[in-house]
């Protein structure tokens, strides 16, 4: 009698175990380096809790129409890498993806700062964790301002006052900066919020808030950079072929002497420089009278659950570990770049698995101000509004109030579909 009640026993425990645990999903996209890192994560988090998480994992190319497919079909994973600008189109009325707040208890919360919570919450719902938070910083090439002897700018005035140095005392071929392309509209961008206090698009109403007044002013602030010698303008930049900044030789060869670029791309436009060429990190320009540093802050990338999930409690114990403790901490290690996630930053440091430049560029970017940026601002018909018009602006085939009346349009157009 003892041993049948015993084993009764014994079978209730057994299954209440085995009713705790869950089998999960997780997908993502990247290189080999996070496929491994994220499998490591995701089965050491799944072991500590007493869960089954298959991988479900691509690169980059496909990846938001799979996801797309499948969150229509609703058949999407438990746990999902989403790109920080998707979530507009999957969550514009915060109903995609689960609420992270309501599973707070088993998710901490206070491992993110307020600004970095707000980057993932649509509706004042939290939609998306941060795995990392980037910004657009200033790099200069101290080696060949100290060669026009010319200190680092810290204002717009002082690299203004750079570029017929440059001319001068270097020659035609150097330029304190550089800005086409999509660095040409982040460019226009940044100065136009700094001068005005406001982003360009509000997060919350969706709609534009400079005026087109505001628009041209900074557009033709683009034009007094290419009439001063600090950038090259854009057809003749074009006109050599190359397509990115670390694959041009004058970047490599110090010919170009600045940019502004995401501080998680240190290494990138580093690597290509010859031997003697040295990077520095500076706070973003000021202009006077600004009303805002106007960092371009945002997640990279942000972890959520989706709303259909049958297990979204054993999906936050797993997404909690990969982010926040030590096991996931150490498999996940910087594959997504220096985490956002204070518990993990701290361990990782403690460890040595984080350059020291990245820190020191990271702090840069947690330390500026800015208003939020819309995830709207990387939406393609967003980029493709600002570029293509600005390109139109810089080859002088429309005046700036032309380009601003196209910039509108094409904007308006896109938020147009936020709330269709």
């Amino acid at each position: 009698m003892k041993l049948t009640v015993l084993g009764l026993a014994l079978a209730t425990t057994a299954l209440a175990g085995a009713a705790s645990a869950a089998d999960l999903r997780m997908s993502w996209w990247g290189g080999d380096s996070r496929h491994a890192a994220t499998q490591e994560g995701i089965k050491v988090c799944g072991e500590k809790y007493g869960h089954n998480v298959k991988p479900e994992f691509t690169g980059w190319s496909g990846h938001f129409e799979k996801v797309a497919t499948q969150i229509a079909g609703r058949t999407e994973a438990d746990i999902m890498q989403i790109n920080w600008p998707w979530l507009p189109i999957f969550s514009a009325r915060g109903t995609g993806f689960a609420d992270l707040n309501e599973l707070s208890g088993t998710i901490d919360l206070g491992q993110w700062s307020a600004d970095q919570l707000a980057a993932g919450t649509m509706k004042g719902k939290l939609k998306g964790l941060p795995v990392s938070t980037t910004g657009r910083l200033f790099v200069f090439n101290k080696t060949t301002f100290d060669k026009a002897g010319v200190p680092l700018p810290t204002t717009w005035d002082e690299l203004i006052a750079a570029g017929p140095v440059f001319k001068e005392k270097l020659g035609d071929d150097y330029f304190p900066f550089e800005a086409t392309k999509l660095d040409a509209t982040l460019i226009v961008t940044l100065y136009g919020t700094q001068k005005t206090g406001k982003p360009l698009i509000d997060p919350e109403t969706n709609k534009i808030l400079w005026s087109k007044e505001e628009l041209i002013d900074a557009i033709n602030f683009y034009q007094t950079l290419v009439d001063n010698h600090v950038i090259n303008n854009w057809k003749a930049a074009q006109a050599s072929g190359v397509k990115a900044l670390h694959e041009d030789p004058a970047w490599a060869k110090g010919k170009i002497a600045g940019t502004y670029q995401w501080d998680s791309t240190y290494f990138k436009i580093n690597d290509p420089l010859e031997d003697g060429q040295e990077l520095a990190y500076v706070d973003l320009l000021s202009q006077n009278g600004q009303q805002t540093p106007g960092i371009y802050r945002k997640a990279s990338m942000v972890f959520s659950i989706s709303a259909n999930s049958e297990n979204k409690e054993a999906a936050a114990q797993v997404l909690n570990c990969l982010l926040n403790e030590p096991e996931g901490i150490a498999a996940m290690g910087t594959a997504r770049g220096v985490p956002s996630s204070t518990a993990a930053r701290e361990q990782l440091l403690a460890n040595d698995a984080i350059k020291p430049v990245q820190i020191e560029a990271q702090a840069k970017v947690l330390a500026a101000a800015g208003p939020a940026i819309h995830p709207f601002m990387e939406h393609p018909d967003v980029r493709s509004a600002m570029q293509d018009n600005l390109e139109l602006f810089a080859y002088g085939e429309v005046d700036a109030e032309t380009a601003a009346d196209e910039m509108i349009y094409g904007i308006e157009e896109a938020l147009a579909d936020i709330d269709s």
